[in-house]
């Protein structure tokens, strides 16, 4: 599919230095954020929801110690959200790696990989800031160490302060 055929499925489309950033809201929730290349074009928020959350990742993409407030749908299963909670309190500036996670959730790093490419919400559950041990390592389900989402990984990192990954 052509990029303007699948800008429906987006509430907004926001700009950013490394593409776009789309976001899906339903009544009342945001239910996921999408890292698009530079073939996305920005949209304008249509309704109330894709305006605040389009504006808080305008916000974090200027100020990288911008906290998210939003109401986020609740997708994932247990071992997702104990995956997710961990990184959620990696603070902005640092990385640890997957097996760093996977001992403090005494589980195992691919499993933890997997719950980082099941991340519906990137930015806000920055799970950029998980690395392999010998390296960067993968981005949203992509193992790749050029490309797109390693890309993005880069310049996130880069964005946040974290040196060593460009």
């Amino acid at each position: 599919m052509k990029p303007s055929q699948t800008t429906d499925i987006f509430s907004a489309i926001v700009e950013a230095p490394f593409g776009a950033i789309g976001v899906r809201t339903e009544p009342g929730i945001l239910r996921e954020l999408v890292y698009l290349p530079k073939s996305f074009h920005e949209k304008a928020p249509t309704d109330a929801l894709s305006e605040q959350a389009a504006r808080q990742v305008e916000q974090y993409l200027e100020d990288p110690d911008f906290q998210f407030d939003l109401p986020l749908a609740e997708v994932g299963t247990a071992f997702q959200h104990r995956v997710w909670q961990a990184i959620s309190a990696i603070p902005r500036g640092d990385v640890v790696t997957y097996g760093q996670i996977a001992k403090q959730i005494r589980s195992a790093p691919r499993a933890v990989g997997q719950a980082c490419g099941a991340n519906w919400f990137p930015l806000i559950i920055p799970c950029h800031r998980v690395t392999a041990s010998g390296g960067l390592g993968g981005f949203s389900n992509h193992d790749e160490e050029t490309g797109f989402h390693v890309g993005v990984k880069r310049w996130l990192l880069a964005h946040e302060g974290v040196e060593g990954y460009r």
